[in-house]
């Protein structure tokens, strides 16, 4: 069997939201159970090793993002065209989990010391319940981590951090004749997001060359606030986004933060706190979005995939030569590591 073979039938299972989670898992358990693999555990995640002692895992989510009504191909079909294969979930990351798939069949696991364990994981694409889950478990985890996210066959060994944060300012209503009778809570929202902004502009100095935007980025992503043109606002909300480049910047931001909440009396929630993290290596190269890689605490953590990379995208698709050379990348490593 080949790998877009294996892709083929990946791709025929509706893993948006999770909705055919039990039927594709139950495809990969099949396929992995007939190469001498066990089952370790088994809910919406799954997880299967072979020997006893693992020095590698590999990680990859089955879910996807909803498909469009602008694509060409049926979605849930692998379509080819000029070696290119189409299909939702073909970059991410159906192919490479595929790609994980074929390789490991590949291998004579006889002529090899050390194992591999394989985690396959859901909900990655909204709110990382999957590699969650298997955080709670306590499952150990080997010292290596290959997360098959696209990278157009290229290792990247670190990722900046996500820290979301909700803000909420409480004011008084009064009527717009006589604001002076109120507290403007979109005045003061205002005022703490230009001072923000001024403690962004430093922290942006600090810069770190491994990283492709070399610097840890802020985003206001949303202020909700107010309830007629005529009222003052007696609440407003914003949404802040930062990537954070290193741990120091985060306690940075997070100092920052209980400063202005001291001067401008608002309550903040965190909405997501996801650690940065970089992997020693002769070569770093770096992603700037999230993937699993994050929650995992093993040394050695690296995101490696097919490409190109073209993830949530109308005709998502990858190539036959990426796809094929993933596999014997994959196959390199697994035999050199456990050997």
């Amino acid at each position: 069997m080949q790998a877009k073979e294996i892709l083929k039938e990946l791709v025929k299972f509706d893993t948006y939201k999770d909705k055919e989670n039990q039927e594709i898992m139950n495809y990969i358990q099949g396929i992995l159970e007939e190469k001498g693999f066990k089952v370790d555990y088994r809910s919406k995640c799954l997880i299967l090793s072979i020997k006893e002692k693992c020095k590698i895992a590999f990680i990859g989510h089955t879910d996807t993002v909803q498909s469009g009504n602008d694509w060409k191909f049926n979605p849930l079909e692998l379509t080819e065209v000029d070696n290119k294969l189409y299909g939702l979930g073909t970059c991410d990351m159906k192919g490479g989990i595929a790609a994980i798939l074929k390789a490991v069949l590949d291998i004579d696991w006889n002529k090899l010391n050390y194992g591999i364990k394989l985690i396959f994981t859901y909900d990655e694409e909204i709110g990382f319940e999957g590699i969650k889950e298997i955080n709670s478990l306590n499952v150990e985890i080997p010292e290596n981590v290959i997360v098959g996210e696209p990278t157009n066959n290229e290792i990247m060994n670190g990722s900046k951090g996500l820290l979301e944060i909700k803000a909420e300012f409480k004011g008084k209503s009064a009527h717009s004749s006589n604001p002076e009778k109120g507290i403007n809570a979109i005045e003061k929202c205002i005022s703490f997001l230009d001072e923000l902004k001024l403690f962004y502009n430093v922290l942006k100095s600090e810069t770190d060359k491994r990283f492709k935007i070399p610097y840890t980025t802020m985003n206001i992503g949303k202020i909700d606030g107010g309830k007629s043109i005529n009222i003052v606002p007696n609440s407003c909300i914003t949404y802040i986004d930062f990537r954070v480049m290193n741990n120091g910047h985060r306690q940075k931001i997070f100092e920052e933060l209980n400063r202005l909440k001291e001067k401008y009396q608002f309550e903040y929630e965190i909405i997501n706190d996801i650690k940065p993290f970089i992997t020693e290596s002769e070569k770093c190269k770096t992603t700037d979005f999230i993937t699993e890689a994050s929650f995992i605490q093993s040394k050695n953590r690296y995101i490696f995939g097919v490409g190109p990379i073209n993830p949530h995208e109308a005709n998502e698709y990858i190539t036959v030569e990426s796809l094929d050379r993933l596999v014997e990348q994959y196959k390199q490593i697994i035999n050199k590591i456990c050997c």
